[in-house]
C-alpha cells in the first residue's frame, strides 16, 4: 500500500498554527520563535509547539534542520518517500532549498550493503551562500 501525504485539513488546531507558520517564514525558525508569532492565537507553552512540530515531522510536513536546531515547512510532498532529504542553508540570509539527489542516495545505499548499517533516515545539510547573495556581493 502506497504512502499517503496527510493534508492540512487533517490537522489538529495547533499543528495547523505552526504549519502555516513555518510557510509563511522566508527563514527556519525555533520552536522559540514559533512559539513568538503564536502567543496571540493561544499558544502559551513550548510543548504545545514540540507537541505539533514532533507530529508534523512525522507526517513529512516540516524538517528539523539539525545545524540550526530549527524547522522548516516540507517543500516537497512527497519527499518523505524518498530516502535521501538535502537542505543547501544559505549562511548570509537563511535561505533554505530542500531537494532530493539519486546519485547520492545510490551511492550511500551501496555503501550501507557493503557495511551492512541499516539506513532509517538520512538529511544531509549543505552550508554555503545562496546565488543571489553570491551575486549581491560581487
Amino acid at each position: 500500500m502506497a504512502e499517503t501525504h496527510d493534508t492540512p485539513r487533517d490537522l489538529t488546531r495547533n499543528q495547523g498554527l505552526v504549519l502555516g507558520t513555518l510557510n509563511r517564514s522566508t527563514a527556519p525558525l525555533s520552536a522559540y520563535d514559533i512559539l513568538d508569532k503564536l502567543r496571540e492565537e493561544g499558544l502559551r507553552a513550548p510543548l504545545q509547539v514540540y507537541r505539533a512540530l514532533d507530529k508534523l515531522v512525522e507526517r513529512g510536513l516540516a524538517h528539523r534542520l539539525e545545524s540550526l536546531n530549527a524547522f522548516v515547512a516540507c517543500a516537497d510532498a512527497h519527499c518523505h518517500r524518498k530516502g535521501l532529504i538535502a537542505f543547501a542553508i544559505c549562511e548570509n540570509c537563511g535561505k533554505v532549498d530542500e531537494f532530493a539527489d539519486e546519485v547520492i542516495e545510490e551511492r550511500l545505499s551501496g555503501w550501507a550493503g557493503r557495511t551492512g548499517f541499516k539506513t532509517e533516515r538520512t538529511t544531509m545539510e549543505i552550508r554555503g551562500r545562496c546565488a543571489q547573495c553570491l551575486k549581491a556581493a560581487a
